[in-house]
């Protein structure tokens, strides 16, 4: 769903299984992270609002079987006022609420996307930057009376602003700062306790974009601090594990361990207990670079653990449910845990039964659960990340 910008890698592994397997079998139990909780859930961009009712059932119904109790989904300001400022079509995402709250899940959505009649200049593409951010901070408020009501109460700020990808013509912190203002702004007008994660960094790499450490500290050093409760992350690693330590580092290692890493850089500014989401991990298994299925279980094995073995992480969501396609030329469509034809790779089971593991952990302990049972996050990845996804 989304390109991604990283330097180009090997497809990399996490398998929930075999970690989980191992770790029981062996009658371990990993070091407590330093956070309180961790959330999972599964991502599925823009996807979950063009599906079929019986589609979004079984996408849904995937969520929780793997253990997920949060879904991350795209409620975008293209497709919801394409007419004009003055026309919602709210039934698009209400299909979704609707569908995850029978299911209890909690959905975070992903505030983002610009109409053609709300983009500036010659920008032709919903990746532009709104021209007027009060007018996106006006649909993120009306977005928040319609659906604070009912259960949402975390919003995400865009997709991969540090990338030329997801905001055009290029990356600008200084806009995105003056857009999270806006919305902040909004959303606790109308729910003053409402949390916002800033948008979902790409571990970015490729030409024009903008590391997430140097963007992050762009954003605070242009009136960003209070402004949010979260920042989200994209650390793809693949073909690495998350859990890899190799010079000179991996994405991973930008949540803590490198120089400069996200959460030195939120510290730099007196915000040390700021949470890093991880709004989006996952692994292709097909396309250009992609890592074998077994690879794709390994490394979705692996990041559970290592999530919470992370201090700082407070989320993390797998990306995606499903392969949206089958054409080879891009790996966009192969991040799913099942095949475009349903059938399920080996990257569900391991993901379910590292979350099983993990909960049963949970359980065990007498203060401080790694867990937050209440609401889970495993989000499904359908595209190549580490650039942005494609919507």
């Amino acid at each position: 769903m989304y390109l991604h910008g990283r330097r180009p890698r090997i497809a990399r592994t996490a398998l929930v299984l075999l970690v989980a397997g191992a770790l029981l079998a062996a009658g371990c139990t990993p070091r407590a992270s330093s956070h309180t909780s961790l959330r999972l859930g599964i991502a599925y961009g823009d996807r979950l609002v063009w599906m079929s009712d019986r589609d979004l059932a079984a996408s849904l119904d995937d969520a929780v079987a793997v253990g997920a109790r949060w879904v991350r989904a795209d409620l975008s300001w293209q497709d919801v006022q394409a007419d004009g400022p003055d026309r919602y079509r709210w039934g698009l995402f209400d299909r979704v609420v609707t569908a995850a709250e029978a299911r209890g899940l909690t959905v975070l959505p992903v505030l983002a996307y610009t109409p053609a009649w709300a983009r500036a200049g010659r920008c032709a593409d919903s990746k532009c930057g709104p021209a007027d951010p009060e007018a996106f901070a006006a649909f993120a408020g009306a977005a928040a009376a319609r659906y604070t009501r009912r259960g949402i109460g975390t919003w995400e700020i865009w997709n991969e602003p540090n990338i030329p990808a997801f905001w055009h013509p290029a990356p600008d912190a200084t806009a995105y700062a003056t857009l999270l203002r806006a919305t902040s702004r909004a959303l606790r007008r109308v729910d003053p306790s409402a949390k916002v994660v800033l948008g979902g960094l790409s571990a970015a790499g490729t030409e024009g974009a903008v590391s997430a450490p140097d963007f992050l500290a762009a954003v605070l050093a242009h009136g960003g601090k209070g402004l949010f409760d979260a920042v989200g992350y994209h650390p793809y690693t693949y073909s690495r594990l998350a859990s890899a330590r190799v010079p000179p580092g991996t994405e991973w290692d930008g949540i803590n361990r490198a120089h400069p890493s996200l959460h030195g850089v939120l510290a730099a500014h007196a915000m040390p207990d700021t949470p890093v989401w991880i709004t989006e991990f996952g692994a292709p298994t097909n396309g250009p670079g992609h890592v074998t299925e077994q690879r794709q279980a390994l490394i979705a094995a692996d990041v559970v653990r290592t999530a919470v073995d992370t201090p700082h992480v407070g989320a993390l969501i797998w990306y995606t449910d499903r392969d949206p396609g089958t054409d080879t030329s891009t790996v966009e469509n192969f991040f799913g845990l099942r095949r475009a034809d349903g059938r399920a790779k080996p990257a569900f089971d391991a993901l379910r039964r590292a979350v099983t593991a993990l909960r049963h952990r949970a359980r065990g302990a007498t203060a401080g659960s790694v867990v937050a049972d209440e609401q889970p996050l495993i989000h499904t990845y359908s595209g190549d990340r580490g650039q942005g996804r494609r919507r």
